[in-house]
Order: structure tokens, then sequence, then C-alpha cells
């Protein structure tokens, strides 16, 4: 370990924001990254621990407390490398990952883990400014193809991994660009997508061949890939938005957002947002906005609704409020229940709690309102609260409810391949095979909504297991 007292010594220092009324006038990330004495410190609170809880609480399995060891010893370019051995992306973890880590950190037992996130962040961002970061070219070439379908951080990371073990590898993106989600559905403000254009040079240098525009199932038949391509992977998302099927909800304010989020980050692109709108340029400029769904893409939904004028923002939860505060000793290591704060939220929102959507108001075309009505949870079983009826005032209604897995039309329906209770791709976590030869499936199309780290180990394992699965034999990590 670093700094055998460090822990004692030190309080934990997070990374610090711009003020909201400097941010909310653009687009640009604003969190402000500490100077690296600051970080060598923080990285000296790292314990060693014994058993590394941490190790368990990212699913990466990023090896902690040895790049923090290094971090603190100013050894920044062995850190990066440690980093890499086990995360193919860490700007995009350290900059949208919760950290489940920190949450499995020893010192988050009295509420002062190592600031793990940012310290990773600092370490992948250092290497690219010093060059370190470099195309790895395979030395030799396998003979065998491989078809990626989807360019979010699972088809990636299976991209990049395969490529890397000599495969010749094709990724389908039916968008016009790569990074699916990450492109998308992440606001600019929480992670710049020239991180995501960077890494696609990197990609293209090793040997990953880039189509977009190209949904397969659409404008590539499936069965062409399996005709052409030793092996195919399944990598798309869980894209599959959970409707408010409610009275009303058919009117044109009601949105999903993921319609919304994508529309401004084509527009900070300078791209046409209207080329896959089907239901007209969406903006929150002057509207009193609700959003419904108290999770990542709500908050991101607020964040960018203030960003674009609107006049008040609402966000509803249907579930209880959490404590503001875990038990620890009933949770830890694992990830808590309790009540968390973005960044958006300091921006400016109302947020309501175990709040039901009964109806849309409006004129058919045009919402004014929507009619709510509290709720109480008992034995996991929730009933409305008599006599709590309200409404909210609202010119757009924006749905970030979660998704409820893959979409089936096209792709999944031309594969053939069998699917789970839950509508998402069978494949297990060994071989990741699914029900249809030479066809394999990670990421958030085998396990359903999940994290941007969830899919990075995936795709990653994936890899490994196609690797295996062509040559008998793989050096690929898992």
């Amino acid at each position: 370990m670093g700094k055998d007292t460090g822990f004692l010594e030190l309080d934990r220092r997070e990374r610090d924001y711009l003020d909201p009324k400097e941010r909310l006038n653009n687009y640009r990330e604003f969190v402000l990254q500490p100077d690296d004495a600051t970080l060598q410190a923080q990285a000296s609170r790292c314990m060693d621990c014994g058993i590394p809880y941490c190790h368990n609480g990212c699913p990466v399995n990023n090896i902690i407390p040895d790049w923090n060891h290094l971090v603190y010893e100013g050894d920044w370019k062995n850190a990066l490398a440690l980093l890499h051995s086990t995360n193919n992306f860490p700007e995009f973890t350290g900059r949208i990952c919760p950290a489940p880590c920190e949450a499995s950190c020893t010192l988050n037992i009295t509420d002062q883990p190592v600031t793990i996130k940012s310290i990773e962040c600092t370490i992948v961002d250092r290497g690219w400014e010093e060059g370190w970061i470099t195309p790895q070219v395979p030395e030799r070439k396998t003979g065998k193809s491989v078809a990626v379908i989807g360019s979010g951080p699972a088809g990636m990371a299976c991209a990049q991994q395969l490529a890397r073990a000599g495969h010749t590898v094709t990724l389908f993106e039916k968008n016009d660009r790569i990074g699916g989600l990450l492109r998308y559905g992440i606001p600019d403000f929480k992670m710049e997508k020239h991180l995501i254009n960077r890494r696609a040079v990197q990609m293209e240098a090793e040997g990953v061949e880039f189509k977009t525009s190209k949904e397969v199932g659409v404008d590539v038949s499936f069965k062409s890939l399996q005709e052409n391509y030793d092996a195919v992977v399944l990598a798309g998302g869980a894209e599959d938005a959970r409707p408010l099927q409610i009275p009303g909800a058919e009117m044109t304010g009601v949105r999903l957002a993921m319609e919304f989020l994508t529309q401004q980050n084509k527009r900070n692109a300078g791209d046409d947002e209207l080329r896959a709108a089907p239901r007209g340029s969406l903006l929150a400029t002057g509207k009193k906005v609700v959003v419904i769904g108290g999770g990542d893409t709500g908050s991101d939904c607020v964040g960018t609704s203030n960003r674009q004028g609107a006049e008040s923002v609402v966000q509803l939860e249907i579930m209880p409020k959490p404590p503001e505060k875990e038990d620890k000793a009933m949770t830890w290591p694992d990830w808590p229940l309790k009540l968390r704060t973005s960044s958006s939220h300091e921006e400016g929102v109302e947020r309501d709690w175990a709040v039901l959507a009964k109806r849309v108001v409006g004129d058919g075309e045009t919402v004014t309102g929507l009619e709510c009505v509290r709720v109480e949870w008992k034995d996991g079983r929730m009933q409305e609260i008599e006599g709590s009826d309200f409404t909210i005032e609202a010119d757009l209604i924006l749905l970030a409810m979660g998704f409820v897995g893959p979409k089936k039309a096209g792709l999944l329906d031309q594969t053939g391949v069998e699917l789970t209770d839950r509508g998402n791709v069978a494949a297990d976590t060994e071989s990741y095979k699914t029900s249809v030869e030479n066809v394999f499936a990670c990421g958030d199309m085998r396990r359903g909504q999940s994290l941007v780290v969830w899919a990075i180990r995936e795709g990653r394992q994936a890899a490994r297991a196609v690797d295996q699965a062509l040559m008998g034999v793989s050096e690929l990590p898992r």
C-alpha cells in the first residue's frame, strides 16, 4: 500500500463542479479534475485491504489497490497499463459509471471511500495527454472473421478485443455514428463525444471496420452475415422503452426520453436532428416539463431541459423516497438503496416520490397537465391513497421509465434465437452462445438494461468466448 496512515490523515476529497449558472449555458463537461498532487494524496488513502471489496463491487474487476499505489508513487504510465488490463474504456466509466467500487470500499463504512472514480478518470486522461495510448495492432491475423452488431460499449469492447486477437472484425451500427447509447443517450455535459471518436480512430488502426447507417435486419440481412462471417455477436442495446399506458399518452406532448436526449446530442454534433425523428423536433424551451422516472435517464432529461430553457421541471418517481443514508450493517459492501442527488438535480428540479400518473390532460393534441395520485407500498404491493389526487401543469411529458428489453422487430426476428422470460437473448456468461450456431450475445441485449461498466465486462468476456470457439484456445483476458 502507498501510505500506511493515509486513510487516517486525509479526508476524502471529491472532484469539484463548475457553478450551475456557468454550466447551464452550454453542453460541455463541467467536472474539475484535481491536480496530480491531490490525486496522489487521495490514492494514498487506499488501505490495500486483505480482502479488497472494491474488486467485488467493480464489474470489470479493476485492480484498484494496485493502481492506487502506482498513482501514489507517481508511476502514472504503469497505472494506465494496469487500468487498461481490465477495462478498454476507462474514460467512459470514469465519467458515467455510478462507482459501485466506491460503495464497496472498506472506508465507505465511515462514508469516506477512496475517490476511485476520479483517480481512474485522471489516469486515462493523462494517458491520452502524454500520448501513451496507441493502437495495439496484432502481430498476425487468424484468418477468421467476426461481425459485431451494435457499437455501444459492449460492441466496442468486444470488437476491440477480437481485433487485438488477430480476427478480422466488422462492427455494424444502425445510426450514423458509433457509440450506441454512449453517443445518443448520454448528454454531452456528462461525457463529450470526442472521447468516443478518438477510441474509434484507435480501433480502426487496430483493424476494426465500422459500417454505420447499416441496421442489421433492415439494411443488411442477418442471413448474409451468417454466410460471410465465421461468427456473429449480438451486442445491441435494450431499446424497447417501457410505455406509459394511460389515457392521453398518445398526445404529441408525451415523448420518450431517448427521443429527447438523442435530438439534443445530434444538435450538439451539428447533425440533422430530424433524420430519425418521425414526430418532429423536440425542445423543452419555455415549457413546463414533467419527467416520469426517477433514475439516471430521468436525471439526464432534467439537466437537458434546464439547458434548453424550460420554464419548470418536475421529476416523478413511483417508488417511495429512499432514505437519506443507508444502514451500513445491512448493505455494505453491496450497492445501497439511498437518496441520490445528481448534478442535474442540483441545477433545478422539483422531485416527488410515490406518485402514479393516471391521465394526461389536453385537447387531444396539446398537453396541458398530468393527473396523478399518491400511492403507498405494503408488502411489495402498490395501493392508491384515496383522496390524494392532484394535477400537475405540463406542456411536455418525458417518459424515462426504463426499458423492457431489446426490440424484436428486424434483427431478432430474423435470427430466430431463443429469448428469456424477460425477452432478452438467451446466452450464459461462460460461452455467451445463443441457441443459433456461431451466434453469440452480450451486453444489454443479453442481460437487459444495465450499466456501461457491465456492458464493457460482457463485451470483453464474449470476445474471449468467441476467440476460444474459433481457435480452440484464447489468450484474451475475461
